[in-house]
């Protein structure tokens, strides 16, 4: 892995949905199941991602301060407000 985000971007309820963002070193290949694995041996369970969502970047500002809310914007839309 080059780069990971773990993400709280529930639509309910914040345990419902866990999706973690990574980015992989440029020719480094990885599933999902292996990833989640891994962090179950790493941290508790109830912190480990239930999805993984594979990105070519994440998205960063000018001074590399990680943008929050365009990674959670995907699981936002169509709903009216966007907290849980």
């Amino acid at each position: 892995m080059f780069d990971l985000c773990c993400n709280c971007a529930s639509l309910r309820n914040i345990t419902a949905q866990r999706p973690a963002c990574v980015v992989l070193k440029p020719g480094a290949a990885a599933k999902a199941e292996e990833i989640i694995a891994f962090a179950r041996e790493q941290i508790a369970h109830y912190k480990c991602p239930k999805t993984i969502d594979f990105l070519p970047a994440l998205p960063r500002n000018p001074s590399g301060k990680l943008l929050k809310y365009q990674l959670r914007k995907p699981y936002w839309e169509g709903l009216v407000r966007r907290v849980n």
